[in-house]
């Protein structure tokens, strides 16, 4: 049924759950996974000297990010899999890359949300209206 599966993390602590609930879809259907992290940067104004141009900032921000999925890649034994680091909206981004590499399946963490948080669109809504394949939202501890 799912041949490509994108796992979309953002490279905490709970990025091994999300990826353990990829790995046993893929297991079941022989399936390819692919991991991102996307890198929301919202470049400031310089006000002085004394900030680095946004430019390397931004470069810093997806290097450490890039080393991070790397690390998260080997240690959830994933270290052939497709990667990448995307800059932008987080969840344009993961539409995007989802549509790009045909992919039949997002994964993708659910953090429980309380009060007027209710009210706000959170990403995983977004994509799960946003993209042609299907979405599955782990729910994070």
């Amino acid at each position: 049924m799912y041949k490509k599966i994108l796992v979309a993390i953002d490279l905490t602590e709970n990025s091994g759950q999300v990826i353990q609930r990829a790995r046993e879809i893929a297991d079941k259907f022989k399936a390819e996974i692919r991991l991102l992290h996307v890198v929301e940067y919202v470049p400031i104004e310089p006000m002085g000297e004394a900030l680095m141009p946004a430019m390397d900032i931004e470069r810093d921000l997806v290097a450490n990010a890039e080393r991070n999925l790397e690390k998260i890649a080997v240690g959830n034994e994933l270290a052939l899999s497709e990667r990448s680091v995307e800059t932008g909206s987080i969840k344009g981004e993961i539409v995007r890359v989802a549509d790009e590499n045909s992919c039949d399946l997002i994964v993708l963490g659910s953090r429980e949300r309380h009060g007027l948080a209710i009210l706000i669109n959170t990403t995983e809504d977004t994509v799960l209206h946003s993209a042609k394949c299907d979405v599955l939202a782990v729910r994070l501890s």
